[in-house]
């Protein structure tokens, strides 16, 4: 009785920590964020960053890897931000990572993203040639694969001219807390502070991509 009551203890146990998140705060770090050009994942054609940022007064590029399930978390999230926020000057640009164009393409669609999407590598052997790594070691993300990682750009405070668009702005090392989220979109775009209730999707049950990384994970928020 008491090894199956054990055995039970550890099933749940297990249970719940592939039922976390990875969750992160949004934190200032010193990171020499270029300017890039990549190809449309929609479309194929080319889209440049520093072009992206004009007019609007916050930009945030998140990375992603459409076969994760923090990706799946965060995007339909992001897709409210972008069509609550766009008109007030918020962009928000993905970048795809670690999966084959057309995986990406059908992902984008399945979950009825309409912000623009590009893709900086398209196999998961590529993971350790790209900028996105190197970006998060610089961060501090210690995550396998870093989906999603989120940079935020003040088109006002960006260097005017050269390669390096910023050496010091805001990232994320993980999910988007939304409350917090929302609540620093606003600031950068000059709207007063709002209480936002954080969305939890199906009850908690998220495919984390890092499971074997417990120290980087926290628990959903309950509703």
């Amino acid at each position: 009785m008491k090894s199956i009551f054990g055995i039970v203890i550890l099933l749940l146990a297990t249970t719940l920590v592939f039922s976390q998140n990875e969750q992160a705060p949004i934190i200032e770090k010193e990171i020499s964020y270029k300017d890039w050009t990549y190809k449309s994942v929609g479309n194929g054609e080319e889209i440049n960053l520093r072009d992206f940022t004009k007019g609007k007064k916050l930009v945030m590029v998140v990375y992603f890897a459409p076969w994760c399930g923090n990706w799946r978390h965060d995007a339909p999230m992001l897709e409210r931000l972008h069509k609550k926020y766009k008109a007030s000057g918020l962009g928000i640009i993905a970048v795809g990572e670690y999966d084959p164009v057309t995986a990406m393409r059908s992902n984008l669609e399945t979950l009825k993203i309409t912000f623009p999407a590009v893709y900086e590598s398209e196999s998961r052997g590529d993971k350790q040639k790209t900028l996105h790594y190197e970006y998060r070691k610089v961060t501090g993300d210690s995550r396998n694969w870093g989906s999603p990682y989120y940079v935020f750009l003040l088109p006002s405070m960006m260097e005017r001219k050269g390669d390096t668009l910023t050496k010091k702005t805001f990232v994320i090392n993980g999910e988007m807390i939304e409350t917090e989220g929302e609540k620093f979109i606003r600031e950068k775009l000059g709207f007063p502070a709002v209480e936002a209730k954080a969305v939890v999707a199906e009850k908690d049950k998220v495919e984390v991509c890092d499971p074997t990384n417990p120290t980087t994970v926290l628990k959903k928020p309950k509703p």
